[in-house]
């Protein structure tokens, strides 16, 4: 069975969550959703989660998943207060508690946060099979942009986080803490190596110019037109061009806020005494 999809794409922060589902009045799975964040006041809403659980009800669908493909910077994780609303697991790949570790450190956080993974509902090992309904999905191992992201494919649908973008703006940056352009090359010359009308769906999209945006391509189209992978661009060429553009990227706007909701599940961090949650903010550390 191939899955039924429905993508929703958030313009402010380039991100595109999805919906998969078996049939209608069946079993979904979400991926990527994304919480609201204000940086100016420190204030989340929920109106892009509620366009995914609008979603979801109207079709009359039951949640089995919340699945994230890596620890995301660009944006905080709304998979939470899906959670609440919706039941579902969230679930991200095994070696997200390396990404825990490192950030851990960087945010000196107290023995309160576990760098066990446990704030996930379940850890995917690689090429570990699951079910949404009908659907059987698979998790895929593709480090690079951060050492624990994940795939997933269901079918001939495959979801492939950061790790390619629509053929006209590349592959993702390599320079967080544990990433690695050697790794992420042979991550996405593995996705590449499946079926050439193998659909892939990005996990995000800058348009150049005045382009629409746009998700969805094909293993054969990335092969032939990514302007960082396509064939005939060797290893070294593509480990060279990534760490000289990465060099002179800025971090991403939310990068301080978002790793630290998201390696706790999106969850924020525990009330102190006043009953606030605070976010913290390393000075000189990246």
């Amino acid at each position: 069975m191939e899955p039924r999809i429905e993508a929703f794409f958030d313009s402010v922060t380039g991100t595109v969550s999805y919906v998969v589902y078996d049939r209608p009045g069946g079993r979904a799975a979400i991926i990527d959703p994304v919480l609201d964040y204000d940086p100016k006041s420190g204030r989340t809403r929920t109106s892009r989660a509620d366009r995914l659980m609008q979603f979801v009800y109207a079709h009359s669908l039951t949640l089995d998943w919340i699945l994230e493909t890596h620890a995301h910077a660009d944006h905080l994780s709304a998979a939470q207060y899906l959670k609440r609303h919706m039941d579902g697991k969230v679930a991200i790949g095994e070696r997200i508690c390396q990404v825990q570790a490192v950030f851990k450190r960087l945010f000196n956080l107290d023995d309160e946060f576990r760098e066990d993974g446990s704030q996930f509902d379940h850890l995917f090992a690689d090429n570990e099979s699951f079910q949404v309904g009908a659907l059987t999905g698979q998790a895929l191992f593709v480090p690079g942009h951060t050492p624990a992201d994940m795939a997933y494919r269901f079918g001939n649908a495959v979801f492939v986080g950061d790790t390619l973008f629509m053929p006209d703006v590349g592959t993702a940056r390599c320079d967080f803490p544990g990433g690695d352009a050697r790794t992420l090359y042979r991550s996405i010359r593995k996705l590449l190596s499946l079926p050439a009308d193998t659909r892939l769906f990005m996990c995000h999209d800058y348009p150049p110019g005045a382009r629409p945006p746009a998700w969805e391509t094909s293993v054969g189209e990335q092969r032939a037109r990514n302007i960082h992978i396509r064939d005939g661009i060797s290893e070294e060429q593509f480990v060279d061009m990534r760490q000289k553009r990465d060099a002179g990227l800025d971090m991403p706007n939310l990068i301080l806020p978002a790793i630290q909701v998201n390696i706790r599940a999106g969850n924020v961090p525990p009330p102190e005494g006043n009953g606030v949650s605070y976010l913290k903010i390393p000075l000189n550390a990246l």
